[in-house]
């Protein structure tokens, strides 16, 4: 049985006009992404599996770790860690913590965040983990519960080493998580500056100076990563991500990251179609305490799409026949299906609202019979 829903019941304002998408912007980094945070649509793609060392970027993996730890309630904001030898000695960018003296959560996580510190970082990880290997296999399961399938970590930090690697696309699914898990400590990266023992630095993300509605994510280079960013923004309730890696100069990260998210915002638009449990239609079920089943989605279901095209979008809804009692909460009974000017674009389970126990054996004699007429 097929239902069709108008699309004016997806209850949104049609446009007018047909957009026109040009091609995707052309850049010189080695590698780039860009991705609706909602939606998990592609809109720009370069050697986005190819392999690269992420540098920096890797504080967003060990920044996920971290904040898990805290939402379980397994770290609080104010514990206290005290700073190694191995941290305070740890090349590359630093917070400029001591040794032996005990540092806040909250003020490593500025440190690492905000000023990139490599020293706040390992110092992090062997709390959470006792030592950075252990912490570095935190890391590498979480990749793989993710399906960053190009992914492996050797330290917390990105430090080079050459069985250290990830991918545009896997940093994005990374970044997806590392919002939608913790979005109030998420915030931290958003941060412009943030001072430790009298010493200010400014976070490396030239963006949050340049673009208000940029929020994060992470600045990375050596000479071998390049110069990479992972950044994010959200312009009228549409949240983008945008990955950049292998760039030749700061400068150049900045402004391919800032050209992605232009053409994203520019030329796409992110709908919410239907939310989570809301009753899309009735479908009839047979030998149950009632005859008619709500139908819905498990999950909010957002589309990206080029702007000024929501008119052209059609939704039909395909219910499995005969539908029987006893039916479980959650149980699959059909498909919905999303069209934009004719094609298919998303292809949804459709479950069930609620549960329907199976009915008196009087309801389940006489629906028998009226299924034998049908």
């Amino acid at each position: 049985m097929k239902i069709f829903i108008s699309s004016l019941l997806l209850l949104f304002v049609i446009q007018t006009h047909a957009a026109i998408v040009p091609s995707s912007p052309k850049l010189d980094a080695r590698s780039y992404y860009l991705v609706d945070f909602h939606s998990g649509k592609v809109l720009v793609s370069k050697n986005s599996h190819l392999k690269l060392a992420p540098a920096s970027l890797t504080k967003i993996m060990a920044s996920l770790i971290i904040f898990r730890e805290i939402n379980q309630g397994n770290l609080q904001l104010d514990d206290k860690v005290r700073v190694s030898e191995k941290a305070w000695r740890t090349p590359g960018s630093r917070m400029f913590i001591e040794v032996n003296k005990f540092i806040s959560i909250d003020e490593l996580l500025h440190g690492m965040l905000v000023q990139s510190g490599n020293d706040a970082t390992v110092a992090l990880a062997e709390h959470v983990a006792g030592d950075e290997a252990t912490f570095a296999q935190l890391m590498n399961q979480a990749a793989k519960e993710l399906g960053m399938s190009n992914s492996h970590f050797k330290n917390s930090t990105g430090l080079p080493d050459k069985d250290h690697y990830t991918t545009a696309h896997d940093l994005a699914i990374l970044s997806r998580a590392l919002i939608k898990e913790a979005p109030e400590l998420y915030k931290l990266n958003a941060i412009k500056e943030y001072t430790f023992n009298g010493i200010k630095q400014q976070n490396r993300n030239k963006l949050l100076w340049r673009d208000d509605s940029v929020d994060g994510i992470k600045t990375g280079h050596t000479e071998d990563a390049g110069y990479c960013l992972v950044s994010s923004a959200v312009r009228d309730n549409m949240r983008l991500i945008s990955v950049v890696m292998g760039a030749d100069s700061v400068e150049e990260r900045t402004n391919d990251n800032q050209t992605l998210l232009n053409f994203g915002y520019r030329f796409y638009k992110t709908h919410l179609l239907y939310k989570a449990q809301q009753k899309l239609t009735d479908a009839r079920i047979w030998q149950g305490t009632q005859k008619m089943l709500p139908v819905g989605l498990g999950h909010d279901l957002y589309l990206t799409i080029p702007r000024n095209q929501y008119k052209e979008l059609d939704a039909s809804l395909e219910i499995q026949p005969q539908l029987m009692a006893p039916m479980q909460q959650d149980s699959v009974v059909g498909t919905a299906h999303i069209k934009l000017k004719g094609k298919t674009i998303s292809k949804q389970p459709l479950i069930a609202l609620q549960s329907v126990p199976e009915g008196s054996m009087f309801q389940i004699l006489k629906d028998k019979a009226l299924l034998m007429l049908e």
